[in-house]
């Protein structure tokens, strides 16, 4: 009996060890990906960039500044995640501050986006001025940010995660 509980915690200390690596290994894109995207905790959402586990964070505003959100996993189309309700869902920027909300608070950020950051060690991330990871593309490389794009300013329906 005492070994069949030391090897479920065996497995449960796994199972937790391994979780955290998700966000800093975004491997998951398609359904898989919005699912996450849309279903993960306020805290891994919506916390201040730099202090969640999705690595990159997309702004409302240039500088950065104003709304965010953090995403840890592509996205084919910012106005269409597919969380597998069978409902398509629109991304939209975070909503904070009851009595003083960051501009873009609650909005789409399918064609609203100006700046972004990269907080991922290992990957670079881009965002694209169509859905499906086509058209022209602001990329950043690891540990990079952009007070503006430069082509997809406020004209941006896709993520991707790539090596380079």
């Amino acid at each position: 009996m005492h070994k069949i509980a030391a090897i479920a915690i065996s497995a449960a200390a796994v199972f937790l060890a391994a979780a955290p690596a998700l966000a800093d290994d975004p491997v998951p894109q398609g359904p898989d990906a919005d699912t996450l995207n849309l279903g993960a905790s306020w805290d891994v959402l919506c916390s201040s960039p730099g202090d969640s586990s999705y690595k990159f964070s997309i702004f409302y505003n240039s500088g950065p500044s104003g709304a965010w959100r953090n995403i840890g996993y592509s996205v084919y189309d910012f106005d269409a995640l597919r969380p597998g309700d069978g409902h398509s869902h629109p991304l939209r920027f975070c909503s904070g501050g009851a009595s003083s909300p960051p501009k873009g608070s609650g909005e789409r950020i399918k064609n609203n986006a100006a700046a972004a950051e990269n907080s991922h060690y290992k990957y670079w991330s881009r965002v694209y001025y169509n859905s499906g990871y086509k058209g022209n593309q602001d990329a950043l490389a690891p540990y990079q940010s952009t007070g503006q794009f430069r082509k997809v300013y406020n004209e941006n329906a896709s993520f991707q995660w790539t090596y380079n």
